[in-house]
C-alpha cells in the first residue's frame, strides 16, 4: 500500500527562514515531535557546532546544510528526547522494509532512507516532496516514542 503524501515544511517558513536548504533532519523531527521548528534548528544546531572534528568532517556552524546523524550526540539528543531508534536494515542483509505504508508501524516517526530523513505521520508522508520512490525507497531504520 503506497504512502499518502502531504507537503509540509515543518513550520520553516513561519520560523522566518527562507529558500531550499538540507534541513529535512530538522524538518523531520519537528514534525513527527510536533516541536516549533527554530527549537529543532536550535539544538541542532548546537550539537553540530559542538561535535569533534575528524579527518572526515568539518564543523557546521548549524543544521542548515544538514546534520550528521551518525554521531554520539545526535543519538543523544533523539534518545533525550524520549526516541527508540528502530534499524531495518544490516550489512548484507539488503533491503526488508520500504517506505510504504503496510511496511511501517502507525505513529509518529523520523524515517531514514537514503541520504534523506523524512516524517511519517500515521501512514501519511510528510515533507516537501514525495520521497517515497513509488513504494520501492528502501528504508533504512526509523525513530518511534513507544
Amino acid at each position: 500500500m503506497m504512502f499518502q503524501f502531504n507537503y509540509n515544511d515543518g513550520g520553516r517558513e513561519a520560523a522566518g527562514f527562507k529558500g531550499k536548504t538540507g534541513d529535512c533532519v530538522t524538518r523531520a523531527i519537528a514534525i513527527a515531535a510536533q516541536l516549533p521548528y527554530r527549537e529543532v534548528y536550535e539544538a541542532l544546531s548546537e550539537g553540530s557546532r559542538n561535535q569533534r572534528i575528524t579527518k572526515h568532517s568539518t564543523r557546521k556552524s548549524s543544521a542548515r546544510n544538514g546534520v550528521n546523524t551518525k554521531r554520539k550526540w545526535f543519538k543523544d539528543f533523539m534518545t533525550a528526547q524520549g526516541w527508540v531508534y528502530v534499524p531495518t536494515m544490516a550489512i548484507g542483509s539488503g533491503c526488508r522494509v520500504h517506505l510504504r505504508a503496510d511496511e511501517l508501524p502507525q505513529g509518529r516517526l523520523v524515517v531514514q532512507v537514503s541520504k534523506h530523513y523524512t516524517a511519517v505521520v500515521d501512514g501519511v508522508i510528510h515533507d516537501t516532496y514525495d520521497c517515497s520512490r513509488d513504494g520501492t525507497r528502501c528504508v533504512y531504520g526509523y525513530w518511534v516514542k513507544p
